[in-house]
């Protein structure tokens, strides 16, 4: 029996608009939402240690220089796995090993919450990097699978709305906690923020194993028309120069480039993310609670910017202004915030510049590596571009508490991070058009 061609299977559907809106639309609304929430309880996890800073050190008697070994500590563990974690994914499935990561993420955060000595809080950090290690590169992977090139901005600015989002709530809950629960039953409100912010990562890790399907074929929730036309949309995409190979992920030039891009975009994030409540504390405010509700000010500008930039990208179909744009607007936010370090409602203003400006870059940044990786190559080559960029996480997090350390200020390492912005953007200019606005 012969094999029907793409074209004669192609004909053989509902051409008109609106069924293909009605597809996406219902792949969106069933993927989308769930993922946001996972990385949303992956970030809070992540960077809820800045709100934990204003309590635990004192507490703890750790310097600005061991928090940020620490805080910096969960990348190095982080970066060692995440290509293995994601080449396990794809062997196994998106179910199994996200919902793997998930638990295991949130049992040691939760356990943050006993720490009492440096090189205890240094094993926990780097044991929940290893944990994490392979969520994003494999939710990015496990979308291509989803959506085509044209439509991954908006989808990707979608998922990744959860990690400003996290900050947005995560700020002035994590606030909230640590003053509220501060003393009960004989635990501080830095112990009782690790407790409870683990909580949600564990039960959206059980969650994963009975919602996520791993295939268009496994979907139960498409019926067969829907599942043949996604699986043509995906099929009918050029494929010309991309590579599959696993060598590939590591030789391609492109794949370095987009890890140095994405490398400044996480020196910027972390800068601002692990730094906010500091930076926002010494322009005068002292109240946890007060910190908490004014990081939200940068966070909801960032929701915001990331959805209008990614939507733009793909309507566009342009990427490389898309990022250099908002690269820009953070490496003004953080050299202007240092010339207003006293002024908190300055502070604020640029912060949010800042912020709204690397959210907006990102899920344009991360829309880029199916544009010239496919099957394998994809699979560890997303992985080894964020490991490249996840050094950004290590350095914003550690060498700024090192500088702010030795110069009692945070003006250095803002500078250095904001000039570090405007370099990318030359790096997005030099890759060509012609592979990247698909």
């Amino acid at each position: 029996m012969s094999t029907p061609s793409l074209n004669s299977t192609r004909h053989a559907l509902p051409t008109d608009a609106e069924a293909e809106r009605s597809l996406y639309r219902k792949l969106t609304w069933r993927l989308i939402p769930f993922f946001c929430l996972c990385y949303f309880s992956a970030y809070l996890d992540r960077v809820n240690v800045g709100i934990a800073k204003l309590q635990m050190l004192d507490a703890l008697k750790f310097s600005d220089a061991v928090y940020g070994l620490g805080a910096g500590l969960f990348f190095v563990g982080y970066i060692l796995f995440e290509v293995p974690s994601n080449l396990i994914l794809q062997k196994v499935g998106a179910k199994f090993w996200i919902a793997r990561i998930m638990l295991t993420w949130g049992v040691l955060s939760g356990l943050t919450m006993f720490v009492k000595t440096p090189g205890q809080f240094y094993v926990l950090r780097f044991l929940l990097g290893i944990a994490e290690a392979g969520f994003l590169p494999g939710v990015l992977l496990y979308l291509t699978n989803w959506f085509p090139d044209a439509r991954r901005g908006r989808i990707i600015a979608l998922f990744m709305m959860g990690l400003p989002l996290s900050s947005l709530v995560g700020g002035p809950l994590s606030g909230w906690i640590v003053t509220v629960f501060d003393g009960m039953h004989g635990l501080q409100g830095w112990q009782w923020l690790f407790g409870l912010e683990a909580l949600p990562s564990i039960v959206l890790g059980v969650l994963v194993f009975f919602y996520l399907p791993n295939s268009a074929d496994t979907a139960k929730f498409l019926d067969n028309d829907e599942r043949a036309r996604l699986k043509l949309d995906l099929a009918g995409e050029s494929h010309g120069g991309k590579s599959h190979r696993l060598r590939d992920a590591f030789t391609d030039p492109k794949v370095w480039a987009l890890g140095l891009i994405d490398l400044c975009v996480l020196l910027g994030t972390y800068a601002i993310s692990f730094w906010m409540p500091t930076i926002i504390h010494d322009s005068g405010v002292k109240s946890a609670l007060t910190i908490g509700l004014l990081t939200a000010i940068p966070n909801a500008l960032a929701v915001v910017m990331m959805l209008v930039n990614g939507a733009s990208s793909d309507r566009l179909r342009e990427r490389r202004w898309h990022i250099v744009v908002p690269f820009a607007c953070t490496a003004f936010g953080l050299i202007a915030s240092t010339f207003f370090s006293g002024n908190t409602a300055a502070t604020v203003i640029l912060l949010s510049i800042a912020n709204a400006g690397v959210a907006a870059a990102m899920p344009v940044v991360w829309a880029l590596p199916s544009t010239f990786l496919r099957g394998t190559a994809a699979a560890a080559g997303i992985a080894f571009a964020c490991s490249i960029a996840n050094l950004g996480g290590f350095a914003s997090t550690y060498l700024i508490g090192w500088m702010k350390e030795w110069t009692h200020s945070m003006t250095a390492g803002l500078v250095t991070f904001g000039v570090c912005m405007l370099f990318g953007c030359l790096l997005v200019l030099a890759m060509p058009k012609r592979i990247v606005n698909r």
